[in-house]
């Protein structure tokens, strides 16, 4: 009885939370923060050095387009700076 009690409170807990724009926006900054550090991992991986410069600018970027762009490139790239590239 004590627990179905427990468990009815638990489920009366408002979860408009988890599908606002607010929670949205918090899921998406970090998956732009996830593939950035998988910028930097895929580099190290295949041997490039990662300038502080490179790391630097990789992981403050908020732009999931750029970020992904970045990201593609490093696949192929010989330098970490080519990432960049216009």
């Amino acid at each position: 009885m004590v627990a179905a009690e427990i468990w009815r409170d638990l489920m009366a807990i408002p979860t408009s939370f988890f599908r606002s724009v607010t929670a949205e926006k918090v899921r998406e900054e970090g998956r732009v923060q996830s593939r950035a550090e998988d910028t930097i991992t895929v580099l190290q991986l295949r041997g490039i050095e990662v300038s502080d410069e490179v790391r630097e600018r990789v992981e403050s970027c908020k732009d999931s387009d750029l970020v992904r762009l970045w990201f593609n490139r490093a696949i192929t790239v010989d330098r970490a700076e080519d990432i960049f590239a216009e």
